[in-house]
């Protein structure tokens, strides 16, 4: 066994509990977790996207990331999404006073415009599928990222054993779509553990649905991410994490995966 394995084995062990522990305790402990999250996120992908810390851009979008999740999360999304009206308007104009050719200006704004409402149009929606049911939020959360990590094993697992045919070759060349479906069972698996456990008053078909696209838009959320770090030239968005890489490298399937598993309650489960 590697020592990176290892490494990243000691912290999932730590910090896999105390996010759960977090999305239990709900409240401002979720909001402190997820707005650290955003604002870790957010430098990370604005650092590697070549936006420099001294520059206006990078202040610019800090702040107006974190006002929109903020916003988001203690006030309603309407009032995230003005705010980032306001933030697109307000980096469309500075960024356009550059010394840069057209192409590299608008190339510059359309990244800090697309990782700001990646990041800070997402994240929130964590906090919502733990306020839609307050009886339950916790155990939807457990839910979600439950999903979410033993999906990533399974994909990992079922690729490696039999993988062939590329899902994304130019993006991830080691996906597999033997791996995506094997990934797919991650949902399944936890569901049926929650419809025993934690969530045995939601129907059986109805948990099972929810956990197969969670699963499904969760490895596509990684993707998404991935084809972001392949346009930078990157492998890791940074190594806060010891053997996971960043943030972003951490929590991307999450974001995809939150809003969808939002959308799935509202309409399906408690509509």
């Amino acid at each position: 066994m590697s020592a990176n394995l290892i490494t990243r084995i000691i912290v999932a062990l730590i910090f896999g509990p105390l996010i759960i522990l977090i999305s239990y305790l709900g409240g401002y402990w979720l909001f402190g977790m997820i707005l650290l999250f955003a604002t870790i996120g957010i430098i990370e992908y604005m650092v590697d996207s070549g936006i420099r810390t001294d520059s206006t851009d990078f202040w610019i979008t800090l702040l107006f990331t974190i006002g929109i999740v903020v916003s988001s999360m203690l006030l309603t999304f309407n009032a995230g999404l003005k705010i980032f009206v306001g933030y697109f308007i307000c980096i469309g104009i500075v960024s356009v006073i550059r010394n840069l050719s057209p192409a590299d200006l608008f190339h510059r704004q359309a990244r800090l415009v697309w990782g700001t409402a990646y990041l800070g149009l997402l994240y929130p929606f964590v906090y919502a599928v733990r306020n839609l049911s307050p009886e339950k939020g916790g155990d939807w959360l457990l839910f979600l990222f439950g999903s979410l990590w033993l999906s990533d094993t399974l994909a990992m697992f079922a690729g490696k054993a039999m993988g062939k045919r590329k899902l994304a070759p130019t993006v991830s060349p080691n996906k597999t779509v033997a791996g995506f479906v094997g990934g797919m069972f991650g949902g399944i698996v936890i569901a049926l553990i929650m419809v025993f456990w934690r969530l045995s008053d939601i129907d059986f078909p109805m948990l099972i649905a929810a956990g197969i696209v969670i699963s499904a838009v969760g490895q596509l959320g990684d993707l998404a991410e991935s084809c972001w770090k392949r346009s930078v030239g990157i492998k890791d968005s940074s190594h806060i994490i010891p053997g996971h890489g960043g943030i972003l490298d951490r929590f991307d399937s999450l974001l995809f995966a939150a809003p969808i598993l939002f959308l799935f309650m509202t309409y399906f489960i408690y509509r």
